[in-house]
């Protein structure tokens, strides 16, 4: 097994009289493939905004990189190479696709108030173009983002989010939004191109054949806490994830 990439231990987090995470304990090895399945409410984006630094934990440590990553800011955390894409595109729609990519390098590479002036030079259009090759998007460069299928929208966004030096790529529902002949194409492409830079997976999804796929190990969240973890068909066929997640019949 490769070495640890991310190990989380003890999370806890409570808002008010709720309890989103409980006990949350994760070892994730380096270049792995990783989802979080749960029904709304379950834990799951918590954990993802945990780790991603847009909620800060009660208690608990994140290491990651050999340091303990809890509560840092998430500018702070996206710089140290965990990035995440969420599950509405955020884009800008008076950009084009091109240009859209030329900020996102610029805000994870160089940010400060030059940014947008270094985003425009050469070796930055060389790094975006080479990113939207990457995800088969290049021939849209040139488009606005209005103009986009949702399929497109949602790979210029994990795109943009691949900016800068990756080594956690976290997706929010990377296949929402996006036509159901279209999500095993989507999902193709988008997990291609991360194996291809080596960068660790973990995604969040409410579609159990994308999570079978696609997915080395499962993490199934059930009020606020990791009611099962491991190989997909060992999770989905546990009685807890059944009776809790997924509905089907044990």
């Amino acid at each position: 097994m490769n070495k640890a990439v991310l190990e989380v231990r003890d999370l806890q987090k409570t808002f008010g009289a709720v309890t989103a995470a409980q006990d949350i304990s994760v070892t994730v090895p380096e270049g792995a493939v990783y989802s979080l399945i749960g029904s709304n409410g379950a834990g799951k984006t918590t954990f993802v905004n945990m780790v991603t630094g847009y909620i800060k934990p009660d208690s608990g440590l994140i290491n990651f990189g050999n340091r303990n990553i809890a509560g840092m800011a998430p500018r702070q955390i996206t710089r140290l190479g965990i990035h995440r894409s969420f599950q509405i595109a955020q884009l800008c729609a008076e950009l084009t696709v091109e240009e859209n990519m030329l900020v996102a390098d610029a805000i994870h590479g160089h940010p400060g108030p030059s940014f947008l002036r270094r985003a425009h030079n050469a070796e930055a259009r060389e790094r975006a173009l080479a990113t939207l090759e990457r995800f088969h998007i290049a021939e849209h460069r040139d488009r606005l983002v209005p103009e986009l299928s949702g399929g497109v929208k949602k790979l210029l966004d994990i795109a943009m989010a691949m900016a800068g030096e990756t080594q956690i790529m976290m997706l929010d529902e990377p296949t929402s939004g996006v036509a159901a002949d279209e999500k095993f194409p989507i999902m193709d492409l988008v997990m291609d191109a991360l194996r291809s830079a080596g960068v660790t997976v973990i995604f969040v999804e409410h579609d159990m054949d994308i999570v079978t796929r696609y997915s080395e190990r499962v993490l199934a969240f059930y009020d606020g806490r990791i009611i099962a973890d491991d190989a997909p068909g060992e999770v989905l066929s546990d009685p807890e994830v059944q009776r809790y997640v997924t509905g089907a019949p044990a």
